[in-house]
């Protein structure tokens, strides 16, 4: 059984809870992100909603790459957008 990449855990749930509620910038809170998060709930509330498909792409984004790559680009070089 191979060894797990520290880190990667994170992966499906960012990646889901970006989908299902990107506009709250949950998805950026789990990856350690707080000022992304709260940028994410300020674009939402002054797009009146619209400014959720950020979420909903980073979501998608997130669970399209391989966990290497995902722990490389928002784990470890702490990635901001897309």
């Amino acid at each position: 059984m191979a060894d797990k990449i520290p880190g990667a855990d994170k992966k499906v749930l960012a990646g889901v809870l970006g989908i299902l509620i990107g506009g709250l910038g949950v998805h950026r809170f789990i990856l350690g992100d707080t000022t992304g998060g709260l940028i994410r709930i300020g674009i939402t509330v002054v797009t009146c909603g619209a400014g959720s498909l950020i979420g909903l792409i980073e979501g998608i984004i997130y669970l399209t790459k391989s966990d290497e790559e995902f722990v490389q680009t928002y784990v470890v070089e702490k990635k901001a957008w897309f």
